[in-house]
């Protein structure tokens, strides 16, 4: 429960309200001490008895485990500075391949120490020097060039094109992790909050906005990995007309998707709505298209052009949080 008090007002006008004791001395306040008021978005006010202290690092500790990978990940994720990885007895070579692995997954955490029987990591960011949109567009300036070459090595039967695209989505993965990272970071520490100029809400908006451009660099990949089934084979001249213009307006989509979620621009926002049915024009003619097809070559053709959809209802879902 709330912990009220009465405001009060000195002759002169000016206004106090008198802090708890026991929070008082177990924040080590005493006359004289120096505190810091940060208004926030909400029009609360925040009273920071250490604000000129640096944040001390979070220690996480892990023991050798068969999800230790997944284990390692989710520490990053929710903002761990050191993470020491323990065991009873010898870490064996298979844990070590399986953390050096995890580590080279993730940016900014390193092994600083490794011995026998313990390994830690530490993640050397600085999150002040990482501004969430810049992290999102170099994200998704990835995903683009993704979706771009995943088509075209599909179309032409590009098969080194398309073992490229896949490759690519190891640092799609990596930037989606960092930005998490990042944005836990800041709800966590209202003085990064400020600096950043980023709210708590805006903090959610842009995790949403990470899921969904990850998401489509997946799709992405998901086309290429139907090119490499197709293994030479091409569609016929019409379909891969068919599925080019299909791939400009998806690509369009999230194009202009993007730049709404960024700018706050609702005319770009609404743009992405209105080409549902150009997609579904397109998509609907790609499939008739594909009855004729060899065998060889229709699953992949209609699963392609699905995954197409996906990614046009992702730069949807992505305009949507404009509004």
């Amino acid at each position: 429960m709330a912990d009220l008090r009465k405001v009060q007002r000195t002759p002169t006008g000016t206004f106090f309200v008198c802090l708890p004791r026991g929070w008082s001395e177990k924040s080590g306040l005493k006359k004289g001490v120096l505190v810091a008021l940060n208004e926030t978005a909400e029009g609360k006010l925040c009273v920071d008895p250490k604000y000129n202290d640096d944040p001390a690092p979070k220690i996480t500790s892990l023991t050798v485990s068969s999800f230790l990978g997944r284990e390692i990940v989710g520490r990053y994720l929710l903002g761990s500075d050191i993470i020491r990885i323990e065991a009873k007895e010898r870490i064996d070579l298979d844990t070590r391949k399986v953390v050096k692995a995890t580590v080279g997954s993730l940016i900014g955490l390193e092994i600083v120490e490794e011995n026998y029987s313990q390994i830690v990591l530490q993640c050397l960011l600085e999150p002040s020097g990482f501004p969430p949109e810049k992290i999102l567009r170099r994200n998704y300036a990835i995903v683009a060039g993704m979706h771009r070459d995943a088509v075209n090595s599909f179309i032409d039967a590009d098969l080194q094109l398309a073992k490229s695209v896949i490759a690519r989505d190891d640092e799609n993965n990596r930037l989606y992790f960092l930005l998490v990272r990042i944005l836990r970071t800041i709800i966590q520490n209202p003085r990064l909050s400020e600096k950043l100029g980023l709210t708590a809400i805006e903090c959610l908006d842009y995790r949403l906005a990470a899921s969904l451009v990850e998401t489509m660099g997946d799709a992405c990949a998901q086309v290429a990995a139907k090119t490499l089934e197709l293994n030479g084979a091409k569609p016929s001249d019409e379909l891969r007309n068919l599925l080019s213009n299909l791939q400009t307006v998806c690509y369009d989509a999230h194009e202009q998707a993007l730049k709404s979620f960024v700018n706050k621009d609702i005319t770009s926002a609404e743009n992405v709505r209105q080409m549902r049915e150009k997609v579904q024009t397109l998509s609907v003619e790609i499939e008739n298209e594909a009855k004729d097809q060899p065998l060889d070559v229709m699953p992949q053709m209609l699963a392609t052009t699905a995954i197409l959809r996906q990614i046009y209802e992702h730069s949807v879902d992505l305009a949507d949080l404009v509004v």
